[in-house]
């Protein structure tokens, strides 16, 4: 079969229908990344913020808001490893196509361990802080702690720590391929390096982290629209 000039380009022979295939998974990937951006800062934006000590926090842990929010936010780790897989297959046939997949591997490993603690902080508060309304007894929100406590604490932060080394090393594949433009991850790549830190910050703090990703996860999803579509112009 004769090689086509993307095919050229990209150092192998690959018929029109694998082709699509391929420009198809990566704008799809490249919706989810960007699906994913926005709900990471819709999660600090709708999450009620309060003492959670008094009855008030019970009202925190109990409210719709407390379980929509924290569901976005496993949403946004789910989308992040769909277009995590997108980036890879994007940068096959690139200098960067083993440590793409190395990325993709480490960060599925840091949501595996990340979401089970974002499920307790989701269903297992929310429960806490209806019971504590419900007994007007703002003793039961103490409870809050032991959710949150060991070995599920440990679990998530090194979850978390592995989903910053992986944005690191999507920055760096991006940066290394001369597929995409090299700055095209960096601001991702610092997003998720300072997630663990924002967690101390207040939530206009936390918001702005948000945005952060959300802009990081928009630029590299944009980037990889625009690869597909310079394939399908190529082919």
């Amino acid at each position: 079969m004769k090689a086509t000039t993307y095919d050229l380009l990209a150092g192998t022979t690959m018929n029109p229908p694998a082709r699509h295939a391929n420009t198809s998974r990566v704008r799809f990937a490249a919706g989810a990344l960007a699906v994913a951006g926005i709900l990471f800062v819709l999660y600090p934006a709708i999450r009620p913020f309060s003492d959670e000590k008094s009855l008030q926090g019970a009202a925190a842990f109990g409210s719709t808001a407390w379980i929509v929010a924290h569901m976005l936010a496993m949403g946004g780790f789910t989308l992040l490893m769909v277009g995590l897989l997108g980036l890879h297959i994007a940068l096959q046939n690139s200098r960067s196509e083993s440590l793409s997949f190395r990325a993709l591997v480490v960060g599925l490993l840091g949501v595996g361990m990340t979401l089970p603690f974002y499920g307790g902080e989701a269903f297992g508060l929310h429960t806490i802080g209806q019971e504590a309304l419900r007994q007007h007894s703002a003793t039961l929100v103490s409870l809050a702690a032991v959710v949150r406590g060991e070995p599920q604490l440990t679990m998530f932060m090194a979850g978390l720590l592995l989903i910053g080394v992986s944005a690191i090393m999507v920055a760096t594949a991006i940066w290394k391929s001369g597929t995409l433009a090299k700055w095209n991850g960096v601001p991702f790549a610092v997003a998720f390096a300072l997630y663990i830190p924002q967690f101390f910050g207040t939530q206009p703090i936390r918001v702005a982290h948000g945005l952060l990703v959300t802009a990081g996860c928009l630029w590299i999803a944009l980037a990889l629209w625009q690869h597909a579509t310079k394939s399908v112009e190529l082919a």
